[in-house]
């Protein structure tokens, strides 16, 4: 009877150690990971579905309204507010008025703050779209402040100049024609008129703006789009999307001037918002604003592309202006753990936690495969690829291996669609899951439990309050929102047992001389293989001190780059990562 008692005392105490531990990870996050996970909905058009119905948003635009963030984008159904950054809470909204088009709801909206009002709009051809005011954003509280913008505005931007009291519209999409701005009446929301011309692309000159997965398109007009002006110390900053949105190279560059619409002079340093490798890719199309002390963001579209060309998520990387107000955006490691906002952080040096990937490529076992969609597509580190198990039953898993035990900080859970049935926004889904770890492979021990989880995560991101030691990671379904149990990505952060990579040998750039007819927007970068590396980040600008560029490369120890300026000098840097962290960089090389 005694020892009855004891099992049942001991078992009541596990549980409760277990409930402690499960807990303990939903404590307030200090980090994110990219792609952004909030409840992206399904494409509401059926021609877009052409390879199965998808999640799938772009175009967004954060901006920070009386210490909070909100965040909206192409086709929602509504929009999400944040207190942190981190915990983003959607509100449930249709801006286009029922007598117009169902489908194109909100596309690539436009959203500024004016005094203490918030004032969205969507792309518009012509009058039809009103523009919505609210003091009250977290809830559903808004009017229409004007009936619809008369000069018509597709991919809008709105600069409320609080030092002069003025409004400016920008605007433009097209591989035709220029950006336009104007500047709106602040009583009338409305433009009286002039409308200016600002700039346009010239590929011949920016490798970066070419068309084309690798800027090699020489056939084919690359887009521009997505204008967004920022003021910083007096200057005007044009910032916009090339060259088209289903490309990995997808980019905002800036053009500057002490005028809000005249005298725009392309920055030397472009683009400035730029990440062509890595698990998200592509920084095009966005927006840039200041957390709440006073820190640059940028908030952009990154590429999926599997479904469709127009398949894609959402990506926030730090950003700012430096000692010489060149306008930056720091995407190296950008979609490993990065820290949220905080006092006095160095945005140029980057808030990448120093988390490593340790399960890059390391082996696998899983419950089911439905078809050629493999279990190691779920640790390769492309976001096109997945893993999609038979079915979408409870009991379903995933489990990887990271070769040694290490310590792990943080996992992020990327769902992909496989067989999914909605479209547009459906509201009340959810995934529910437990993450187990071992030592052996054998005996697991419960880490996560989100079997009673009640929201829509198709990019979950657990930052454990405390870290652990394991070698394996066991990721088991409970219940899917909708489709197969399917992965484009477990990955597991934290640090390994072993060494850090030495430093690179033998890098070079290999460029046509500025003597000699050649493509100088394109150079061959290479360097010897590091046998210990997982992969390499290149470091690139156009002055020693001012690389602000980066290039995330795995598994190669070469790297076509095709987004030069071609009558420009450049300079490089690369260093080695694996799962137990960073080499030294090289010195710089100089490309003229």
């Amino acid at each position: 009877m005694i020892f009855q008692k004891l099992i049942k005392s001991s078992t009541i105490l596990l549980i409760a150690i277990c409930l402690i531990s499960a807990l303990e990870v939903q404590a307030q996050q200090t980090t994110y990971c990219n792609p952004v996970n909030i409840d992206y909905g399904y494409t509401p058009i059926p021609n877009f579905a052409t390879q199965g119905k998808h999640r799938a948003t772009a175009d967004p635009v954060i901006v920070n309204f009386k210490g909070k963030y909100f965040l909206f984008s192409t086709n929602q159904w509504g929009y999400w507010w944040s207190d942190d950054m981190s915990d983003w809470k959607f509100v449930p909204r249709r801006f286009l008025l029922p007598q117009h088009d169902v489908y194109d709801e909100l596309c690539a909206p436009a959203v500024f703050v004016m005094k203490d009002e918030m004032y969205v709009v969507g792309s518009t051809h012509g009058p039809s779209f009103p523009i919505w005011k609210s003091k009250n954003p977290t809830e559903d509280d808004w009017e229409i402040a004007v009936d619809s913008l008369k000069v018509g505005a597709w991919d809008p931007g709105f600069l409320y100049d609080e030092e002069k009291d003025k409004l400016f519209l920008y605007w433009g999409s097209s591989n035709e024609f220029p950006l336009l701005g104007t500047e709106i009446n602040t009583k009338t929301l409305q433009s009286e008129g002039f409308v200016k011309p600002l700039m346009s692309l010239h590929p011949e000159d920016h490798g970066w703006e070419r068309f084309g997965e690798y800027n090699d398109n020489t056939f084919l007009q690359p887009f521009m789009e997505g204008a967004w002006v920022t003021k910083y110390n007096n200057k005007y900053y044009l910032q916009y999307g090339a060259p088209a949105t289903e490309f990995s190279g997808y980019a905002d560059g800036v053009y500057v001037s002490d005028k809000p619409l005249d005298g725009f002079a392309y920055q030397t340093h472009n683009p400035f918002s730029y990440k062509p490798g890595g698990f998200a890719r592509g920084a095009g199309h966005g927006a840039t604003y200041q957390d709440n002390f006073g820190n640059w963001w940028h908030v952009s579209t990154v590429i999926l592309g599997v479904k469709n060309n127009f398949e894609r998520r959402v990506g926030i990387w730090p950003a700012g202006f430096d000692k010489d107000d060149v306008l930056y955006s720091n995407t190296a490691y950008g979609d490993y753990p990065t820290y949220l906002p905080q006092k006095n952080a160095d945005h140029i040096k980057g808030l990448f936690t120093g988390w490593m990937l340790l399960n890059y490529n390391k082996p696998v076992q899983v419950s089911s495969t439905l078809g050629g969609f493999q279990a190691n597509n779920a640790v390769d580190e492309d976001l096109k690829t997945y893993w999609s198990a038979k079915t979408s039953d409870k009991g379903e898993w995933f489990q990887t291996d990271l070769g040694e035990i290490s310590t792990v900080n943080a996992i992020q859970i990327n769902y992909a669609d496989q067989d999914v049935e909605f479209l547009g926004k459906t509201l009340g889904k959810y995934h529910q899951y437990k993450l187990y770890i071992s030592n052996d492979g054998k005996n697991w021990k419960l880490l996560v439990d989100k079997s009673k989880n009640k929201t829509d995560v198709p990019h979950d991101y657990i930052e454990l309050k405390t870290p652990v030691k394991a070698r394996y990671v066991k990721l088991e379904n409970i219940k899917m929102p909708t489709g197969k149990f399917a992965l484009s990505g477990l990955r597991i952060f934290g640090k390994g047992a072993g060494e850090k990579p030495t430093p690179v040998e033998n890098f070079m750039v290999l460029r046509a001389s500025p003597k000699k007819f050649g493509e100088r927007r394109s150079s061959w970068i290479r360097w010897q293989q590091n046998p210990d590396a997982d992969g390499y980040m290149i470091y690139f600008g156009k002055s020693p001190d001012k690389l602000y560029g980066s290039i995330m490369v795995y598994g190669k120890n070469d790297y076509f780059f095709t987004g030069m300026d071609r009558t420009d000098t450049y300079y490089f840097q690369i260093e080695a990562f694996n799962n137990n962290g960073i080499s030294d960089r090289t010195p710089v090389v100089i490309s003229e």
